[in-house]
Parts: structure tokens; C-alpha cells; sequence
């Protein structure tokens, strides 16, 4: 028998999603918790074997954190999150948790048994739209690793000039105020600007400035 513990601040609704979980087959929500700090406790306690549980609880971010702590003193704890919060920036934060799964609230009730059986199972079987936000977030964090490691490596390239023309940009300078600040010509300047440009393979300043502030190293132009 799979134990599970259910989170959810609503009393009612916690009640209907024991009651659901239980007329599973192979399944006993034994334990009901109405907070992310309750979660905790009863999990370091009495772990279950799976854990549904809310997000807004005794406030809008409880569930969240409850999964990180549990997930830190218990890696290999099975969390889902089942709640209506789904808009796409709370669906990969809450992945992000290291959460097994992520299901709406209005789900039919065989389609939280199938992806409880999953989890259960090791198999975890992610729906459609939240794959696909996983995916694209874990492309766009392997991206701005290869842009990080690529500017880091044509960093060293750079000469201590070009890396105050750099802090000059990030400042919100324009081309005409860095030559007046340098005291040249502001073709000088462009032309400053055109080499360091190649250097990092772009072709506008405001495409450097805004991947720098991106990879978060505006500090290396300082």
C-alpha cells in the first residue's frame, strides 16, 4: 500500500482529495496536513511514501518551500504538486523544486490516479504543456551556460580598454558621451566598438549589453 500525505489548507477540498486518493487502488492517504510547515514536520516525523501537495497554503510560496526542505533532508522523497495555480512561471518554479510532478486541481480523478501511479512507479509521465515547460527551460539554461562559457572564454581577449567601453555601455552611455568622456573622435570610438563587437561575434552593442545583464557578469566590466 502506497502511503500518501495530502497538503492542502482547505479543509473541504483537503477531505474530497483523501477521500479520492484513497478509493485508489493501492493507495491510503493516511495523512492530511493543512500547511507547508505541517507538511514538514509530519514528513521528518513519518515520511510518506508520496506527497500531494498545495502551494498557497499559510502563504502564497508554503508549498514550495515545504518541497525544497523535504527534498533536502530527503532527496528521494516523491513530491506532486496538485493545485490551480498553473500559469508557466509557477509551473517551472515548482519543477525547479525537484518535484516528480506538477497536476491541476480540476483534474479528473483518473487522470490524478494515473499520474500518481507513475510517480509511484519511478515513471513519472509529465503532461504535455508542463514537458514542453521543462524542456524549453532546460534549453534556455544549457543555452546561457554555452553564452556564459563563450563570454567568459573571449573575456581574457579583451583589452582593459574594451572592458571599460564595455562598463560604459552597461552604464546607458551613447557612443557620443564615451568620445567626449575618453576626450577622441567619436569614429574613434566606433571603431573601438566594431572590433570589440567581433571579438564576441555580435553585431549591436545593445545585443552585449543585454546578454551580459542576462549571464548576470556585468560585474567584470567594473
Amino acid at each position: 500500500m502506497t502511503s500518501v500525505m495530502v497538503a492542502e489548507d482547505n479543509d473541504i477540498i483537503r477531505e474530497h482529495i483523501c477521500r479520492t486518493v484513497s478509493s485508489f487502488e493501492g493507495f491510503s492517504a493516511g495523512q492530511s496536513v493543512s500547511s507547508g510547515t505541517e507538511a514538514v514536520r509530519t514528513f521528518k516525523s513519518d515520511p510518506a511514501d508520496l506527497v500531494l501537495m498545495d502551494i498557497e497554503m499559510e502563504d502564497a510560496r508554503a508549498g514550495l518551500d515545504a518541497a525544497r526542505e523535504i527534498l533536502s533532508f530527503s532527496p528521494e522523497a516523491k513530491i506532486v504538486f496538485l493545485t490551480s495555480h498553473d500559469d508557466d512561471e509557477m509551473i517551472i518554479t515548482a519543477m525547479a523544486t525537484g518535484a516528480k510532478d506538477f497536476i491541476a486541481k480540476d483534474s479528473p480523478a483518473d487522470v490524478l490516479n494515473d499520474h500518481l501511479k507513475a510517480v509511484r512507479d519511478g515513471k513519472p509521465v509529465l503532461e504535455d504543456r508542463v514537458q514542453n515547460l521543462v524542456m524549453k527551460e532546460y534549453k534556455r539554461l544549457s543555452d546561457s551556460e554555452q553564452s556564459l562559457l563563450y563570454f567568459i572564454r573571449h573575456l581574457s581577449s579583451l583589452t582593459r580598454s574594451e572592458k571599460e567601453l564595455v562598463g560604459c555601455f552597461l552604464s546607458g552611455m551613447k557612443t557620443r558621451e564615451i568620445a567626449a568622456r575618453r576626450c577622441v573622435e567619436v569614429v574613434t570610438v566606433k571603431s573601438q566598438v566594431r572590433t570589440l563587437l567581433q571579438k564576441f561575434g555580435l553585431s549591436r552593442t545593445s545585443e552585449m549589453v543585454a546578454k551580459i545583464r542576462e549571464l548576470k557578469i556585468g560585474h567584470l566590466f567594473q
